[in-house]
């Protein structure tokens, strides 16, 4: 069998693999991850209340790539961003590589990170899984360090159409939620639940219907 077709003189199949081609993404997965899960932490950081350019979250694919490429640098793909109404809040983003995130990855992080001194929050988006003895060095931070899979950030949870409404917590709702369950706000975000607790690092009130 040399294809697959439609019954008839075959033209009505030709016109459909030229249809269903043009759904087809030419370019590498990887690109394609990379745009994804940037695009979700641009989103995410602008919804925490970060300064975020309309023009770097709407940027498509194929702009994307021609600016990174088929394999994006992780060095060029590194961006901080500062807190709209507060400027001493600057969180950076680092994308790490496909292997195993290692002590020596996590102190080469901290090496190359030249300003320490103005940053309050590193995020790492990894693509493997992070060794015990590295998740401990990362007390070589002096500030909140958030980690996640590349593949939690392919999809904007938020943007689902059955997701329940949230809102943010005054302070006096968070601290009647610690008390009733005995636990401590380092505690919330220490188990890296991935919810969207997660994306918004903030403890939230759903709303249920």
């Amino acid at each position: 069998m040399e294809g697959i077709g439609l019954e008839g003189d075959g033209s009505n199949g030709e016109a459909l693999g030229k249809c269903l081609s043009g759904l087809v993404d030419d370019g590498s997965t990887e690109s394609h991850r990379y745009y994804l899960s940037r695009r979700t932490v641009l989103e995410m950081l602008r919804d925490r209340g970060y300064a975020v350019p309309n023009t770097e979250i709407d940027l498509s694919l194929h702009e994307f790539r021609a600016i990174h490429g088929q394999s994006p640098d992780f060095d060029r793909l590194k961006l901080s961003v500062t807190h709209k109404t507060d400027s001493s809040k600057r969180t950076l983003v680092v994308f790490y590589g496909p292997g195993v995130v290692k002590v020596s990855g996590i102190r080469l992080i901290a090496g190359l990170i030249t300003s320490k001194e103005t940053l309050t929050g590193l995020i790492l988006i990894v693509q493997n899984h992070i060794t015990n003895q590295a998740l401990k060095a990362l007390d070589l931070f002096s500030f909140k360090v958030e980690i996640f899979q590349i593949t939690d950030l392919l999809v904007n949870i938020t943007k689902h159409v059955l997701k329940p409404q949230h809102r943010v917590l005054t302070e006096h709702e968070k601290q009647r939620l610690l008390q009733k369950y005995s636990i401590e706000e380092k505690q919330v975000s220490f188990k890296r639940l991935r919810t969207l607790v997660e994306y918004i690092y903030i403890i939230l009130h759903i709303a249920r219907v």
